[in-house]
């Protein structure tokens, strides 16, 4: 299996290939997400791990875009972020991007295209933790509810719209699936 972690830093995932623009990380291939297209070639990866660095990007979006062309179908883009309640997001002068539950739904197959890309995903898991005091109280467990039962994803809109200013968030996790459609040559012959 081919993983891939970008902007792994001196914290590289054991067994991955590690792209960061520092030289001074333990990365395998010095590039900036910012600088597409990725030195890589198209479905090369069967997973793509993320940590702390959405946030960090110019554009999200055309990272997002190169992390599909380079990802298998099928294959997992993990991504781990700071909420935007985050207390500590602010301390962060390279912080760009503020996200929330519902920040890479644009690419998602329950909301359909945007128009903006071609690149699917479709969500596996979306998990929020929470400041320990309203993960102790039960909020966390609460607002995570969907991912088991997909008729509970009120509560996770009720948190983002209007409980997160107090219940504050720490990190979103994400794993999307690489949805791509079938090459001409997979196809067979046209009718």
């Amino acid at each position: 299996m081919r993983v891939l972690d970008i902007g792994c830093g001196v914290n590289k995932v054991a067994g991955a290939i590690g792209m960061d623009a520092n030289p001074r990380t333990n990365a395998d291939v010095i590039h900036d997400l910012d600088s597409p297209p990725y030195p890589f070639a198209d479905n090369e990866f069967d997973v793509v791990i993320g940590r702390h660095v959405m946030e960090h990007v110019r554009e999200p979006l055309t990272v997002l875009m190169e992390l599909h062309r380079i990802t298998r179908p099928n294959g997992l883009v993990k991504v781990l972020v700071p909420h935007w309640t985050n207390p500590d997001w602010a301390s962060d002068l390279t912080h760009r991007n503020h996200l929330n539950s519902y920040s890479f739904e644009c690419f998602t197959e329950a909301e359909g295209r945007t128009g903006r890309t071609n690149a699917l995903f479709r969500l596996h898991a979306r998990h929020v933790s929470l400041l320990n005091v309203w993960k102790s109280l039960g909020v966390q467990f609460l607002v995570n509810l969907d991912n088991r039962f997909p008729r509970m994803a009120f509560c996770r809109a009720v948190w983002e719209r209007y409980l997160n200013a107090v219940m504050r968030g720490k990190e979103l996790y994400f794993e999307l699936e690489v949805l791509k459609e079938p090459a001409v040559a997979d196809r067979g012959p046209a009718p």
